[in-house]
């Protein structure tokens, strides 16, 4: 599965390819204004709030999935089409692109790729910028059905943590597994039996990703290729992150959606802190 495209073979292929601008952080999560002031040519803003969730669903988190046919709506007004390549970016080291990315893929979009290192790496490339909305002509792509969606809910991951044939990680920052810290959700800790492994880890210090050899040795020391792999993170947003790095490094896996934002809202789910997984 390629994952990636360089800012480099971006430039080489700009006109032929569909570009999505998924400005988004924690933090700072209407990246409209950013992508205003500048985006790659051509690129078409996408709202991971708006678009890429859907915020009249209750009890799933923060950032619960949206359907298909509302995925397919988003995609039209995108402009994309069947057969279209497509590569999807942001200005947060692709952790908010890679949820367009995943979601693109589990919908049927066969070739969607994360530009590896974001604006940040097109910016160092000195590619060429212009500012302003793109409003393309409307789609008709027909594709996203969310049939291959590899998801879980919150019993199927609770029964992988506690098992010893699958393999449960957590793509958040240390300090808010252990439960240092907890700065979004009700309650601090982690998944009993899940493992730690933050994003932050996947990436290089310019933010583009590891090399595969890396990512592979990285995700086989935490047991990966020994069982399934599910990832979560704060709201399943990061955790796409996760599975892009997994995938790169030639493994398969799975989202919990709902992530820690609904687990730790369900006062039945038990909570583990610490280093210790269990």
């Amino acid at each position: 599965m390629d994952v990636l495209i360089s800012a480099t073979a971006l430039a080489e292929c700009l006109s032929d390819v569909r570009l999505l601008d998924v400005r988004w952080t924690v933090m700072a999560p209407d990246g409209h204004p950013a992508y205003l002031e500048g985006h790659l040519p051509g690129a078409v803003f996408v709202d991971l709030d708006a678009d890429l969730s859907d915020h009249s669903v209750t009890g799933r988190g923060r950032h619960p999935l949206p359907t298909a046919q509302a995925l397919q709506a988003s995609a039209r007004r995108w402009g994309l089409h069947d057969g279209d390549a497509v590569v999807v970016y942001d200005d947060w080291n692709g952790q908010a692109a890679s949820r367009a990315w995943w979601l693109l893929r589990a919908a049927g979009v066969p070739d969607v790729r994360i530009l590896d290192g974001g604006w940040a790496a097109w910016q160092r490339l000195g590619g060429p910028v212009e500012t302003g909305e793109v409003v393309p002509e409307p789609g008709t792509i027909t594709t996203a059905s969310l049939d291959s969606l590899a998801a879980v809910d919150a019993d199927a991951i609770a029964s992988q943590a506690s098992s010893t044939n699958a393999l449960v990680l957590d793509a958040r920052a240390s300090a808010r597994y252990r439960g240092d810290e907890e700065p979004l959700d009700p309650r601090a800790g982690h998944i009993p039996g899940a493992l730690s492994a933050p994003t932050a880890e996947n990436l290089t210090p310019d933010g583009n990703f590891r090399p595969p050899t890396e990512l592979r040795e990285r995700f086989g020391k935490l047991g990966a290729g020994q069982a399934p792999v599910t990832v979560y993170c704060g709201s399943g947003v990061t955790a796409t992150h996760q599975i892009a790095a997994l995938a790169i490094a030639g493994y398969d896996a799975a989202l919990y959606p709902g992530s820690w934002s609904e687990w730790s809202s369900d006062p039945q789910r038990p909570v583990a802190t610490g280093t210790d997984p269990a």
